[in-house]
């Protein structure tokens, strides 16, 4: 009788620097671990293979100076002042582009940020002393001074950083910070607009546009194609999905991910006769529960998977339908349901409670939780088990 379901394990890699072939390393670590002493498994088809984008990220050397950064927004915006609207309040994460973009613009820079609090969660203004002193605002729209006055001085809980501080710490004298959780309050500051929400950008972009901007540029238009010969870029994300390395540069979201993991898929098939599922993986689309920040900082969970990880789960609701069995023996209703789930539309009773979500997503996220981000080492993860259900042995 088989007692365990799905299995996610964290398998250690040795550091992977730029050049290194994570295709065999990934390989060959996965499978030493299958068969070590220690912590043997046995791979099986249908098994799932995530990658952490910043492993291939680093093999690949997708890296760029804040100087690339700079130099392509003084491309794009060659004169004049600019509004940079809707960024997340991250060191990580917008900081450090922050940085680059201010040094590009010749003009003044209005930083707009939303309220209570970013595009993920992280708070502004404490929620408690927004809901008590809001209606003391003089509009939807207002200044770093009527901020500090009415809401006074709010340090993230996590980080301990004022973020309106950090921001305009960048050049006191050239950036500005305001707040409006309305696009269109950009064009009272500047005509030029950077649009730095990460899933918002598009609906913000055609807002802008149709409002009357005179240039409205997403992130995933910056440093979309190399500033300088070695230079990384991303075509796809642009500054998307990027993070700190050190002062002076950052990592961006990794490249050609759907020929990653098909060269993966294929290495561990000629080597273990396996058809294994593989994805790369950066935030898990998940909400922490206490704090309120949802962990999605990238513009996809998923930026590359194979062709077995694309679609939804069909799944019946188990304990609907083993709560609803009236007078049959609950197992026996279980396992008729699955048997016959195929043959339900997606609106079949047996589906009621099941929420639609993306493979690539609950996978991605089930990768993240088990990596983490801090020590542990072990930036791919092996799943097992994923696809089965009550019936299978």
């Amino acid at each position: 009788m088989r007692y365990v379901g799905t299995v996610s394990r964290g398998i250690r890699l040795p550091v992977v620097t730029r050049g290194a072939d994570i295709v065999k390393i990934i390989s060959d670590s996965i499978i030493n671990a299958a068969e070590s002493e220690r912590d043997k498994f046995e791979m099986r088809d249908h098994d799932i293979v995530g990658v952490t984008e910043s492993l291939v990220a680093r093999s690949q050397g997708n890296y760029v100076t804040l100087e690339d950064i700079s130099n392509d927004v003084a491309k794009k915006f060659p004169a004049g002042d600019v509004a940079v609207i809707c960024p997340i309040l991250s060191r990580n994460r917008f900081h450090q582009l922050l940085r680059g973009m201010v040094k590009g613009i010749k003009g003044h820079v209005h930083v707009i940020l939303t309220y209570p609090s970013d595009e993920v969660g992280n708070q502004i203004i404490e929620p408690m002393n927004y809901y008590l002193n809001s209606a003391k605002l003089s509009g939807e729209c207002f200044d770093e001074k009527e901020y500090y006055e009415i809401f006074g001085e709010y340090k993230h809980p996590f980080t301990g950083v004022d973020y309106v501080q950090l921001y305009k710490c960048i050049d006191p004298g050239r950036v500005s910070v305001h707040f409006s959780n309305n696009p269109l309050s950009a064009l009272k500051f500047a005509k030029q607009v950077i649009v730095a929400s990460i899933h918002a950008r598009q609906i913000h972009r055609d807002i802008l546009e149709k409002g009357g901007a005179e240039r409205v540029v997403t992130m995933d238009q910056i440093c979309s194609e190399p500033a300088r010969p070695g230079a990384g870029y991303n075509e796809d994300y642009g500054l998307l999905g990027s993070n700190y390395t050190n002062d002076e540069s950052v990592k961006l979201f990794p490249r050609d991910c759907g020929e990653f993991v098909n060269k993966l898929q294929a290495e561990l098939k000629e080597r273990t006769g396996k058809e294994i599922e593989v994805l790369v993986y950066g935030d898990g689309a998940f909400k922490d529960p206490v704090c309120g920040i949802w962990e999605l900082a990238d513009p996809v969970v998923s930026p590359g998977y194979t062709e077995g990880l694309n679609g939804m789960p069909k799944e019946i609701k188990f304990k609907y339908v083993a709560d609803n069995a009236g007078e049959k023996d609950p197992t026996a209703a279980v396992e008729e349901a699955i048997r016959a789930k195929n043959r339900l539309d997606k609106f079949g009773h047996s589906t009621l409670g099941t929420t639609p979500r993306r493979l690539t997503d609950l996978v991605g996220s089930l990768c993240d939780l088990t990596s983490g981000s801090g020590d542990k080492g072990t930036p791919v993860i092996y799943i097992q088990g994923y696809f089965d259900n009550y019936l299978d042995d």
